[in-house]
């Protein structure tokens, strides 16, 4: 029976760097995948780009960090966003900082940022096995012993001292990310807190789908729960064929997201102009009807060409009519404050992330380490932390992995009885 220091279940971004950290310190680290290639999630993340970290102070940096972001906090102090980059540059992969202090790959593309962590892994002298499904975990005396893996057309045991699940939540199932690690972790006594999709397209009540495409630059998005204003974004939006998705939406959609679930009433404000105040708005109007007449023309030179119908119709405007004075106070109203009634939202095949996963109360923070199970450690999205989009997300697989793998590595050495094993035995 092979026997390994530690196994890894899910090579995406946590499990790649966890194996590659826990190699460097000498273990003899086994990285299980179930799809065809490791690294499928990050290949496609940030639209083919993969927004690596961002350049946010610590606290700025967890300010964006949800339900508990102190739990976050030794992690992120162990390894950085700053350290992420260093860590990227030193292997050879160039990163540039863009607006919003987000870093990408100097590339531009996402499958190079995957190859950079799988390469350097092996080199790191981890092996990888693909098409292997994890079935179940064997565990004896508060103890995992071994897991029982499908590969190929044959199921095998596998034995370790330590093991670490790093295999993602549900959010695009299609990159493999189906749950099996909240299975895992039931079957280790933890506790999975509730499941829904977070930074994920929301869905408008009695939709215009003209709208479709639709994108809008430097506008102000504002989120009211129940009447009662709660957040708002700034940025770019775009619509689709059911409502609302882009950047500021997905930002304030997690909230959203919740309030629904709770029956609560959500709402969605575009302030169109968000540069412009009341009085500004009125003189820019001004000037712009000395060269049109109705509605129309005049909405013509402030609007999309593609919302003007659609605004229109809020403002309860006729296009065709004459400017009046009352049609100027409706346009300007509805210029500052166009509002949309949120009905709900899309499904985790839509969703960049999972909100919920393993209990935060099981994990020790300062570790990874399960507080119910002797040799088990979890990292990244299984664990319930979830953050905006802006990188965050990546930063926190790779923050709680690198934290889980030197603290297994730790724990070896302390104990002379389970000693690493060579990585050629």
């Amino acid at each position: 029976m092979q026997t390994y220091d530690l196994i890894i279940v899910g090579a995406g971004a946590a499990g790649l760097l966890g194996a590659g950290t826990a190699a460097e310190k000498g273990l003899k680290v086994l990285l299980i995948e179930k799809m065809e290639k490791p690294a499928r999630k990050i290949r496609i993340s940030g639209k083919g780009r993969c927004n690596i970290t961002n350049t946010k102070q610590h606290d700025d940096f967890l300010s964006h960090v949800y339900p508990d972001s102190r739990f976050l906090n030794p992690a992120l102090r162990n390894f950085s966003n700053f350290q992420t980059i260093d860590f990227f540059n030193s292997l050879g992969l160039k990163t540039i900082t863009e607006r919003g202090e987000r870093v990408f790959p100097e590339s531009g593309k996402a499958w190079d940022v995957a190859e950079c962590l799988v390469k350097w892994a092996k080199k790191s002298g981890v092996e990888i096995i693909c098409n292997a499904k994890v079935k179940s975990l064997n565990i004896e005396n508060n103890k995992i012993d071994s897991v029982n893996v499908d590969v190929g057309n044959h199921e095998k045991i596998i034995k370790a001292k330590y093991f670490l699940i790093t295999t993602g939540g549900i959010s695009y199932p299609l990159t493999g990310s189906a749950g099996d690690g909240y299975n895992f972790a039931k079957q280790a006594g933890h506790t999975i807190t509730d499941l829904h999709p977070s930074l994920v397209p929301l869905e408008i009540k009695n939709h215009d789908k003209q709208l479709n495409k639709l994108q809008l630059k430097n506008v102000m998005l504002s989120l009211w729960i129940d009447g009662k204003y709660t957040d708002d974004e700034f940025g770019e939006t775009e619509f689709n064929t059911t409502g609302i998705t882009g950047a500021i939406t997905l930002r304030l959609s997690r909230k959203a997201v919740s309030a629904i679930i709770a029956k609560k009433r959500v709402e969605l404000q575009l302030d169109l102009k968000p540069a412009l105040n009341y009085s500004q708005l009125e003189n820019r109007i001004t000037r712009e009807m000395q060269t049109v007449k109705t509605n129309c023309a005049l909405l013509g030179k402030l609007l999309p060409q593609q919302l003007i119908a659609t605004f229109a119709k809020k403002a309860n405007i006729q296009l065709q009519n004459q400017i009046t004075d009352k049609d100027i106070k409706k346009i300007i109203e509805s210029l500052k404050n166009i509002t949309f009634e949120v009905s709900g939202f899309r499904g985790f095949d839509e969703s960049i992330v999972t909100a919920g996963g393993v209990s935060l109360k099981e994990i020790d923070s300062k570790t990874m380490k399960s507080k119910i199970m002797e040799n088990l450690y979890f990292a990244g999205e299984i664990i319930n932390l979830d953050a905006n989009t802006g990188g965050y997300n990546l930063q926190i697989a790779f923050s709680t992995a690198r934290l889980a793998a030197q603290n297994i590595a730790k724990q070896l050495e302390k104990n002379c009885d389970t000693k690493p094993l060579l990585k050629n035995d």
